[in-house]
């Protein structure tokens, strides 16, 4: 390699300093995918969002990259400014969505297939961080905020931003996102149940499951909480319910009744989003992935995601 193809290569110019290395820049690559999946909650979506942030950042000349004194927090700035433009559009899409719309869920680090969704040669590493911020309930609340709540409480309370770093990219004064931020708090401490050991969270799911394979609706009567309610994710690509299940008896017969002619059907205990769940493979094909809300050993909320455009990550292709 000659020393022009160098200097072009690593972008040096004469009297400037040189931009960070690709090395550096796509090192921002994981932040950037764990803060839009947590915005959006959705695996794919946020993958786009991470993809334009990188096109912006590369987009800009030579002179502008080098005057950005922090490339990771420029790029976090864009990724959140498209999330949040996202999450405003989202509304609006969602009325269109048939039947219940829930978070794409991720696998754990061992059982992810290989890489990023579409791309087995990805580095391992390049994957969603599993912690209470991704599990499905919260994800579910959050769901429900406001498109300026969700991202104020995320950058603030969970990747530690600063209020005038959040006011940026929310594009409200520094006081006015520590009050959104406050309120999406108020939002999950009313939401969330007491704090249970996963292995307690575990052995609530392992007996769910005995008794749904057992097709004994008095056992799964047993797991469920009286009032537990039951959300499931078709997309309208597959058949689900449209409208929330209340109740442990009318859940428990309506899942005896759907596995009653199932073939070659083997469900797994697998750690969705953090947390004990299960894992449907109807002739060896990913067809459901259910997370659980648990209190007091019951199951109080149920979510079952069939979407197939949202089990993607849970199917190894060649």
């Amino acid at each position: 390699m000659d020393g022009e193809q160098e200097h072009g290569e690593d972008g040096f110019a004469s009297g400037r300093e040189p931009e960070p290395g690709v090395s550096v820049i796509m090192g921002e690559r994981r932040q950037l995918l764990n803060l839009a999946y947590r915005l959006l909650g959705s695996l794919a979506d946020a993958e786009d969002v991470v993809q334009e942030a990188y096109t912006r950042w590369y987009a800009m000349d030579l002179d502008r990259r080098q005057a950005v004194d922090s490339p990771g927090a420029w790029l976090c700035k864009v990724a959140g400014r498209i999330c949040l433009d996202q999450l405003r559009s989202a509304r609006a899409r969602r009325e269109s969505y048939v039947g219940a719309w829930l978070p794409e869920p991720v696998p754990d680090r061992s059982e992810w297939p290989a890489g990023r969704i579409g791309d087995r040669t990805a580095d391992p590493a390049d994957r969603v961080t599993l912690d209470e911020s991704v599990n499905m309930a919260f994800l579910v609340v959050l769901d429900a905020m406001t498109p300026a709540e969700r991202v104020a409480f995320v950058l603030h309370d969970v990747f530690r931003y600063s209020f005038a770093e959040v006011a940026e990219i929310v594009g409200r004064t520094p006081a006015a996102c520590r009050k959104l931020a406050s309120s999406a708090r108020s939002r999950l401490r009313a939401s969330r149940p007491a704090p249970q050991q996963k292995a307690e969270r575990a052995d609530v799911v392992r007996e769910f499951k005995r008794a749904w394979e057992a097709k004994d609706v008095s056992a799964l009567v047993g797991v469920l909480d009286p009032a537990v309610t039951g959300l499931a994710d078709g997309g309208g690509l597959v058949r689900a319910r449209l409208h929330p299940m209340r109740g442990a008896v009318e859940i428990a017969e309506y899942l005896t009744a759907v596995s009653a002619g199932a073939v070659d059907r083997t469900v797994l205990e697998r750690t969705v989003n953090g947390e004990p769940g299960l894992v449907v493979q109807d002739g060896g094909v990913t067809t459901v992935v259910m997370s659980f809300e648990i209190e007091d050993g019951r199951i109080t909320r149920l979510w079952a995601v069939r979407n197939p455009e949202k089990l993607r990550s849970w199917t190894a292709t060649d």
